[in-house]
């Protein structure tokens, strides 16, 4: 697992971002205003999501490693009234990011991502939830029509959150081997080699090289190949369906990043 951030800033940056999502819903005109990156949800929904989760993981992470998730036990139900929401909300991070000091960034701890190129520690949870709350934060900003840039420390390390968690796997690639590259336009790059070995991830010295894959391998001439330019933010906001992959710089054979986007690897 490669990371730019250490795990204090991982904590205060997991703060941050949840006082920019309270901030949001404190200004929204209504809790039942409609979330456009999740149509399903209302800003009320989101909320409720944002809190019950955290407060499952700071219950997951305080239990150490463990074969299943932890439940919140006797966890408030989130209020309706605003002022309460709000209160509530900030006691779910509190509570998430207690458990993680409390841990170090070294225990282990039941994790989703068993596959994953990821390890099972409170470290790698909270990189993940950092990434959580930046994306859901843009959510709850683009439905009071305020979206803010992802903060480039967050993002710069989204683009290898995602990859090595969300997608990183050893189930076989069930199409044509094929390379993605990912260029940020701050000057990082990552590549994602797909085949039947699975789907793996490693950072690219910088855009435009062609170096080893993730196996130590050069990649293959025969594998389908497409890249995608943007600032790191853009990239995390594509690769979470946030915004539309063609409102990238793109190059290659696209159809590869759809089959990426529709395959389940537990299917």
């Amino acid at each position: 697992m490669t990371t730019t951030l250490e795990f204090p800033a991982l904590l205060r940056l997991i703060d941050e971002r949840s006082t920019a999502f309270r901030a949001a819903v404190a200004s929204a005109p209504s809790l039942d205003v409609q979330v456009p990156t999740c149509p399903e949800w209302t800003l009320f929904d989101l909320a409720e999501h944002i809190g019950e989760g955290r407060r499952a993981w700071a219950a997951t992470v305080a239990a150490g490693p463990a074969p299943a998730k932890s439940a919140a036990e006797g966890a408030p139900a989130a209020p309706r009234e605003r002022e309460a929401l709000l209160a509530w909300l900030a006691e779910s991070t509190e509570q998430l990011v207690d458990a993680l000091r409390k841990a170090g960034p070294d225990r282990g701890c039941w994790t989703w991502w068993e596959t994953s190129q990821s390890p099972q520690t409170t470290g790698a949870v909270a990189r993940h939830q950092l990434q959580q709350m930046a994306v859901h934060t843009y959510d709850a900003q683009i439905t009071i029509g305020a979206p803010q840039p992802l903060p480039d420390e967050v993002a710069l390390d989204g683009v290898d959150e995602f990859l090595s968690t969300c997608v990183a796997t050893t189930s076989a690639w069930p199409h044509k081997p094929a390379v993605i590259d990912f260029h940020a336009s701050e000057g990082r790059s990552w590549r994602l080699s797909l085949s039947a070995d699975g789907a793996r991830t490693a950072p690219l010295p910088g855009p435009g090289t062609q170096p080893a894959t993730a196996a130590g391998q050069a990649p293959d001439a025969a594998a389908a190949f497409f890249s995608a330019r943007g600032t790191a933010g853009e990239l995390v906001l594509s690769l979470y369906d946030r915004i539309p992959v063609k409102s990238l710089d793109l190059d290659g054979d696209q159809r590869v990043f759809e089959q990426l986007s529709a395959w389940d690897p537990d299917e």
